[in-house]
């Protein structure tokens, strides 16, 4: 089964920056995009970042687009979500995702998520 374990989510200040990290376990992260959502509060999930395995593909949501920057490190099994410029209605639970293909455009994950980390912008 897959295990995702995110982190580095906490408080902030707007303009401020976090990153978030996901580890990962099971047969999908070797060859298959990750993707990152987030849940903000009453809402349902949302897209936010997808990259391909080889990390010679990304997108980003429009709202996003500029200020965050996802990456990977393949041997160490880790999905990374840099985040600047923050601000409140990025406010939300933060989940990364398994890819059901390499395919970022679009991106289409498998149902499988984590706890999820909270980040909190305050302005």
């Amino acid at each position: 089964q897959v295990q995702l374990v995110e982190s580095g989510g906490g408080s902030v200040q707007a303009g401020g920056s976090l990153r978030l990290s996901c580890a990962v376990s099971g047969p999908t992260f070797s060859s298959y995009a990750m993707g990152w959502f987030r849940r903000p509060p009453g809402k349902e999930r949302e897209f936010v970042a997808a990259i391909s395995w080889s990390s010679d593909s990304t997108r980003y949501a429009d709202s996003v687009k500029g200020r965050f920057t996802i990456s990977r490190d393949n041997a160490q099994n880790t999905v990374y979500l840099q985040m600047n410029s923050l601000k409140p209605e990025d406010t939300a639970v933060y989940y990364c995702n398994p890819g059901r293909s390499d395919s970022t455009t679009p991106y289409y994950g498998m149902n499988y998520w984590g706890k999820g980390t909270l980040v909190t912008v305050s302005s």
